[in-house]
């Protein structure tokens, strides 16, 4: 258990904007969980939604203590936290793009460990994640900064109104060299794994998946792709490559030991390297967004030995 005294510069804030900046560690799920448990008490009365705050409230947090502050690396913290905040790619009154680092969630629903999201809680009480990129992948992260953008986006995302396009390094030489590829995925839950299929299955999803290869080097075999995603399933990008004979270099999951070994990798080379907003159906406040579009420089290459 902890109590907290509610400080002025807090006032009218949100409650998880406030046990999120207090620690840094807490997990969103796990203050989601608690409150829907009944766990936190404000001047003693439990409440069960992210309410408002005032100065001077008392605070009693009933979630254990390894889940409000874990043991961790504050170094490796210190650096991703300048990281993010050096690299922000866009930001205005609604949106915020940032350049996410490798080694770190969007955000994480089954753990306590610091995430992006939680980061930039600590400067913007409101931001949402629009989507996700995997712990190992680098790139443009697009948040909503108020409840009205985020709903706009979610919307545009589900509907193919923005495009994310990838570069990644994958093993082998491919031929053709521009190709859209059509496939069935599955997601284990359990495993923390996706499969992929030919041809289509009970409970497997269609996915589609277009790349270019913009560099190759043949005595090394290894090409250097453009990605675009046209259905955006969990591991999909790197689970299709891989089922096509054409693994991410570095990646543990669904590449190959032997050959990230063999280019001394320990990190994926997949980097979500542009945001364009392609809207086609109205936008409210965010129309002004429509046909722009966002890039930042991946430096995959530079990582191969």
């Amino acid at each position: 258990m902890k109590k907290l005294i509610v400080e002025e510069k807090y006032n009218n804030k949100k409650l998880n904007t406030y046990l999120l900046s207090k620690y840094k560690n807490l997990s969103t799920n796990t203050l989601y969980k608690a409150l829907r448990k009944k766990d936190i008490r404000i001047n003693g009365k439990r409440v069960s939604e992210n309410v408002i705050i005032h100065t001077g409230d008392e605070i009693t947090v009933f979630i254990s203590d390894d889940l409000l502050s874990p043991n961790i690396d504050n170094h490796k913290y210190k650096t991703l936290h300048d990281f993010v905040f050096s690299n922000i790619v866009y930001e205005d009154e609604n949106i915020l793009l940032v350049n996410k680092p490798i080694d770190i969630e969007t955000v994480s629903p089954n753990t306590s460990e610091y995430t992006l999201t939680n980061l930039l809680l600590e400067k913007y009480p409101n931001i949402a994640p629009c989507h996700r990129l995997d712990r190992n992948t680098s790139g443009i992260v697009v948040f909503a900064k108020n409840e009205v953008a985020l709903n706009i986006l979610l919307d545009k995302f589900k509907n193919q109104e923005i495009t994310k396009i990838y570069s990644c390094i994958v093993y082998g030489i491919l031929s053709p060299k521009h190709g859209t590829l059509t496939g069935y995925l599955f997601k284990d839950k359990k495993l923390s794994k996706v499969y992929i299929s030919d041809t289509p299955k009970d409970k497997y999803k269609k996915i589609i998946t277009s790349y270019s290869v913009l560099k190759e080097d043949i005595s090394n075999n290894y090409s250097y792709l453009e990605v675009i995603l046209h259905t955006g399933k969990t591991h999909q990008i790197r689970a299709h490559l891989s089922h096509i004979g054409h693994p991410i270099l570095g990646d543990g999951k669904y590449g190959r030991n032997e050959i990230n070994s063999k280019f001394k990798l320990k990190n994926q080379l997949l980097c979500s390297r542009k945001i364009i907003f392609n809207f086609e159906t109205p936008s409210d406040i965010l129309e002004y967004l429509k046909g722009k579009s966002f890039e930042i420089k991946d430096n995959l290459l530079k990582q191969i030995k």
